[in-house]
């Protein structure tokens, strides 16, 4: 490749047929999924019949209408560099830590896979991820989180989508507040036993499926919990726990129905108002470095 695929802003097709651990006679047709992640390239695998369809269009009952091409799987390709195999495999190992809590419910289920990637006349290693494709609503934790107004959304059809919950709408809110009800629960059991806490509060993470599930789609940026004053900082200059514990706490009371244990340590700890002020400062000052370096490449 003419660049490291790590570094590259965005993907398109022919970057990923130039990837040495690619089949060039590939029968899959990858295209650029719309939402793109700071730490991976998100690329669409889709049915070659799938995407004539929605490019020639098709013909119903007298009526001819574009279907979107539905993903079967979507390829992740992350831009972490490991300086060991021992490192990458830790990283396999926390994944592995969100599938065990979360459930088959609870996550979108992926296949993560290492490769030998071939760059500059170099192979390092390469961590990329298969993972099922999840339709459904983004769930926008400081939205307007009203499980009547979600189940509304989910039973109304959606632009280039037939799909649509098969359920009633009473059962689909029960549907709703019982799956946050143990999304929330599963969260809290991680905290409490592994020390772990999965990103929930970045755009597009949660995703509300039409049976009325939440599932985790970023499975990968999994930050630590400190239960002090520090906060603490991913990579990318973050405050990725302190702000998923909020995303947490707005889950449980607003789609889960249940009022916040004020008694928590972990929200006695996190949710301070003091410690949010600081936080929400910090997060302010990362949106505006991010513009600020996207503006440069542009």
């Amino acid at each position: 490749m003419d660049h490291d695929v790590r570094d590259k802003k965005t993907l398109n097709a022919d970057d990923v047929f130039r990837l040495n651990f690619i089949r060039p006679k590939c029968k899959y047709v990858f295209r650029r999924h719309y939402r793109q992640g700071l730490r991976s390239h998100i690329m669409e695998m889709l049915d070659p019949m799938d995407v004539a369809r929605e490019k020639n269009g098709v013909v119903s009952n007298g009526i001819k209408w574009f279907p979107k091409a539905k993903p079967l799987k979507m390829l992740r390709i992350f831009r972490t560099r490991f300086d060991s195999i021992q490192k990458a495999h830790e990283e396999l190992h926390r994944v592995l830590i969100v599938a065990s809590f979360l459930g088959p419910a609870g996550y979108a289920r992926s296949n993560e896979f290492l490769v030998s990637y071939l760059w500059n006349d170099r192979h390092e290693i390469l961590l990329c991820g298969l993972q099922e494709y999840i339709e459904g609503l983004n769930i926008e934790p400081w939205g307007f989180l009203n499980t009547e107004r979600l189940a509304d959304n989910l039973l109304r059809p959606r632009l280039g989508s037939r799909a649509t919950s098969s359920i009633g709408k009473r059962a689909l809110v029960a549907r709703i507040r019982t799956s946050a009800e143990a999304f929330v629960r599963h969260v809290k059991d991680m905290i409490s036993k592994t020390g772990l806490i999965p990103d929930l509060a970045g755009d597009g993470n949660l995703i509300l499926t039409d049976a009325g599930d939440i599932k985790l789609v970023d499975i990968n940026n999994i930050s630590p919990v400190y239960f002090t004053p520090r906060i603490y900082l991913d990579n990318k200059g973050y405050p990725v726990c302190d702000k998923s514990v909020e995303a947490l706490c707005e889950i449980e009371k607003n789609l889960a129905a249940t009022p916040p244990d004020t008694s928590d340590r972990l929200y006695q700890t996190f949710l301070e108002p003091g410690r949010m002020l600081s936080v929400s400062t910090i997060e302010k000052e990362f949106h505006r470095n991010l513009n600020l370096a996207a503006s440069r490449t542009e």
